[in-house]
């Protein structure tokens, strides 16, 4: 029987496995499992993504600070050009950088070794568009490899004699373009709510935090001001006259690591870079004024916030970026060594002071949801206004990539109605899928509200809304009945996030995950039962026909209600959605009178 199915898979899809089973095994890295394996097309040529730009340095002395690791600066230069060139590969003309996401670095880079940078266009949207930069370490002596970051950017084609840049659409192939390409629909929704959810974030927690504590024998911040004058010459533009992003970010690492070494009299590592957004451009003839001081001091890292502006001749500053970047000290068995605190300077310093300490919250809560891998993900993770913009893109990446595998195993079918199920790495997924006659906004419209699931499925005895916070996003109390006579029912605290397509390439979304929330603890009626990962998918086939796939990875609260199914024991799935099409039939009359823009 395997071996029937593995050829079924057919040649590729082998291939695919075969990879996957080898970095598995393999000492070498888990940088590789960022990347695309081999695909061999039909005219028996690899695939290689149209957009793909690589580079390779080997790190010289002059690259390298005095400890011998590769500058930070350096290194953001040389994975701006490379995804630069990518973005204007896929444009097919010139194009600059608008933003950078977070970037974490896990390793330095000694002098001796080469670095790797590969960036591609995951995806383009009108005139902007995302490039996924991954940055890997060679080590040539002994052949190995290791990731150092993997970051995202997006950069905006500019405008040409013929006016405003229409960009192309990126056709994802591969199992992994197809990933990134849907992830980068919610990545851009982060992006543009960003700043506004921050500042938000700051005003609130701030408020909360009171005075500045003092500490004896505490570095006053100013000693750690740093300020400094660049002339923008020749190399330091591109090929359209405008400073390279990259230069500019070089710089302000510069000042930045100059403000941490003044605190902690040694020299610092960078760890991490926030998300930030380049407000204007700079060319050639600006003088650049870039400013850096320690906000603030914890126990074993600092946050130096940077700044940068420009002017020609007696002209008033131009806002050019802002960044926040944390430093560690590692001592000599490169573990962080403890920092000395630091005393702010009044009033704008103390606000600096505060906002740091809010900032080192909302990143320990995007380090904790986003940046781990989804098998390390707790089951329930505590609510809170903070952190809901990092669940919510949780919620619907987890569900973007459980509908992007492409190994799902049909186990049975009945009357159109068929269930999948995937096991990987000791974790079992199943998928439910049908086809209804009602157009999808519609459908996406009734099924998105979790109170009327009760209509049409047998497991939710009760559902009540605990929180809306915000129009995409739902906190509900789900009740289910016990699976066992006598036994206890199971509750449920879900966060339910709804997603519109972005374009005609994207379904509809709902996507459901467990929360904890302080005011809804678990109680003596109920076991409390958990949801890493589920959803509805919801595709436009025609004006009148869509595809639901429902989308579930299987906790020990929910396997008790579907194991039957699995097993063959039961067709209740087929009952279910049965009757959720019923559901659907029932109620599109109800929808038919709303605008489409309240679908």
């Amino acid at each position: 029987m395997v071996s029937r199915y593995l050829f079924a898979l057919g040649r590729n899809l082998l291939q695919q496995l075969l990879y996957w089973f080898r970095g598995m095994a393999s000492d070498r890295t888990d940088a590789d499992t960022m990347q695309d394996p081999l695909l061999i097309l039909e005219n028996g040529e690899v695939y290689r993504n149209p957009t793909e730009v690589k580079m390779s340095q080997i790190v010289l002395p002059c690259h390298a600070n005095h400890c011998g690791e590769l500058s930070v600066g350096q290194l953001l230069k040389w994975m701006d050009s490379t995804a630069c060139l990518s973005a204007e590969r896929h444009a097919g003309c010139s194009c600059i950088t608008a933003s950078v996401d977070d970037i974490h670095f896990e390793h330095t880079i000694g002098v001796g070794q080469v670095v790797n940078i590969i960036a591609k266009v995951n995806r383009a949207f009108t005139s902007s568009m995302e490039v996924g930069i991954l940055v890997t370490c060679e080590d040539l002596y002994t052949d190995r490899q290791w990731k150092v970051c993997h970051a995202f950017a997006t950069f905006v084609a500019r405008r040409t004699e013929a006016g405003k840049v229409q960009l192309k659409q990126v056709i994802p192939y591969t199992q992994m373009e197809q990933m990134e390409y849907s992830l980068a629909a919610e990545r851009r929704r982060m992006r543009l709510i960003h700043a506004e959810i921050i500042t938000d974030l700051l005003s609130s927690s701030t408020a909360q935090l009171g005075e500045c504590q003092e500490y004896q024998d505490a570095v006053p911040a100013e000693r750690t001001r740093v300020e400094s004058v660049e002339l923008v010459l020749p190399p330091h533009a591109n090929h359209q006259v405008s400073t390279f992003g990259g230069q500019i970010m070089a710089w302000m690492e510069n000042v930045a690591t100059i403000a941490a070494s003044r605190l902690c009299n040694a020299h610092p590592t960078l760890r991490t870079i926030d998300m930030f957004h380049f407000r204007g451009p700079s060319h050639i003839g600006d003088r650049l004024v870039l400013k850096a001081i320690v906000n603030n001091a914890f126990k074993n890292s600092m946050e130096v916030g940077v700044c940068a502006e420009a002017y020609q001749g007696g002209e008033p500053l131009r806002h050019i970026n802002s960044a926040f970047m944390t430093f560690e000290v590692l001592g000599s068995d490169r573990k962080p060594r403890t920092l000395p605190r630091i005393r702010p300077e009044p009033v704008d310093g103390k606000r600096r002071y505060q906002e740091a300490i809010a900032r080192k919250k909302i990143r320990l809560d995007r380090k904790y949801i986003i940046s781990c891998k989804q098998t390390e993900v707790p089951l329930s993770v505590p609510w809170d206004q903070s952190n809901q913009m990092y669940l919510s893109y949780n919620n619907v990446s987890a569900l973007k990539l459980m509908a992007a595998r492409s190994n799902w195993v049909l186990t049975s079918e009945k009357n159109k109605v068929s269930l999948y199920t995937l096991e990987e790495n000791q974790v079992l997924c199943f998928k439910v899928e049908t086809h209804v006659n009602i157009p999808a906004g519609q459908t996406f419209h009734l099924l998105s509200d979790l109170t009327r699931r009760q209509e049409w499925d047998r497991h939710y005895e009760q559902c009540e809304v605990i929180n809306q916070a915000d129009e995409d996003d739902t906190i509900y109390r789900v009740a289910t009945p016990s699976v066992s006579k006598g036994g206890k029912g199971q509750d449920f605290i879900l966060l339910a996030s709804r997603r519109e397509p972005c374009d005609s390439r994207d379904p509809y979304l709902i996507a459901l995950r467990s929360v904890t929330l302080p005011t809804h603890p678990p109680t003596e009626d109920y076991t409390r039962g958990e949801v890493l990962c589920a959803g509805f998918s919801i595709w436009e086939e025609s004006s009148s026909v869509t595809k639901i796939t429902y989308y579930n990875q299987a906790t020990p609260g929910v396997l008790p209600y579907i194991s039957t199914d699995i097993a063959g024991l039961s067709s209740s799935f087929y009952c279910t959605f049965t009757a959720c099409s019923h559901f659907l039939e029932a109620n599109k009359d109800s929808l038919a009178a709303l605008p489409p823009s309240a679908l």
